[in-house]
């Protein structure tokens, strides 16, 4: 797709939100219209994702529909709820709504308060994820090593691919985390790690390309090499208490 089409695709993607926003989501006060069609990225099979701002709501929402052609993710809110949502963000490490908040193309009537979250929301990503530290770090420490001890044995291709897709999430985690930098879900993972170390993207690539094909040596190498970083393999010690409320009386 070129310059051109992508242009038009977003012109009509733009649209095509402002269209959804006054029939479904009218009384809003401002809305965030983001995601790679606005970035000038997207395909004919991108979606448009919204973040929608009302004064007040009882609870928040999200839901999925379609608008002249295109899917459209909507995220319903009033500013305390997307307060919410934000802070969940700055300490899970995956800053969703954050990024589609701070790049954001604001519509709406009340676009001074729409830049004021925004301005929020781009401190947030600027400052960085919390240190992984605490009983995240150690349950993040324990899956890869986890993981990757599955892969030491001698297994059928079949098998080494399904725990190399375990491990790809869990091991791109402690990475981007363990390096303080922000981590991100499906296809946010490989593109933060291209932005972060383009060296170690490669290769990251290339053992889970091999993985995937059955062959799981330089994915357990690379696995290995970064348990190093934290202190080695997380397995002695380990302990994972259930909360007090797990228990059911017959």
């Amino acid at each position: 797709m070129d310059d051109i089409q992508k242009h038009i695709l977003a012109e009509r993607a733009l649209a095509a939100a402002r269209t959804c926003v006054a029939s479904r989501f009218a009384g809003a006060a401002f809305t965030y219209l983001a995601g790679s069609l606005m970035r000038g990225e997207g395909t004919a099979f991108s979606d448009i994702d919204l973040v929608v701002v009302f004064p007040s709501l009882e609870r928040a929402w999200r839901e999925s529909f379609t608008e002249d052609g295109f899917p459209v993710e909507a995220f319903v809110h009033d500013p305390q709820t997307l307060a919410h949502y934000l802070h969940q963000d700055a300490d899970s490490g995956y800053p969703i709504m954050a990024n589609m908040v701070a790049t954001g193309c604001i519509m709406g009537s009340d676009i001074d308060s729409a830049r004021v979250i925004q301005a929020k929301a781009a401190r947030m990503l600027a400052a960085g994820p919390k240190p992984l530290a605490g009983v995240d770090y150690d349950l993040l420490r324990y899956q890869v090593t986890d993981l990757a001890d599955d892969l030491r044995g001698t297994r059928p291709p079949e098998e080494i691919a399904a725990i190399a897709a375990l491990l790809y999430q869990k091991l791109a985690d402690l990475i981007l985390l363990g390096r303080g930098a922000w981590a991100g879900r499906g296809k946010w993972a490989p593109r933060l790690m291209r932005e972060l170390d383009a060296q170690l993207a490669a290769e990251f690539d290339m053992a889970f390309g091999l993985a995937a094909a059955g062959d799981g040596a330089r994915f357990l190498a690379l696995a290995d090499r970064e348990l190093a970083v934290h202190g080695g393999r997380y397995f002695e010690g380990f302990r994972q208490n259930a909360p007090l409320e797990a228990r059911r009386l017959e």
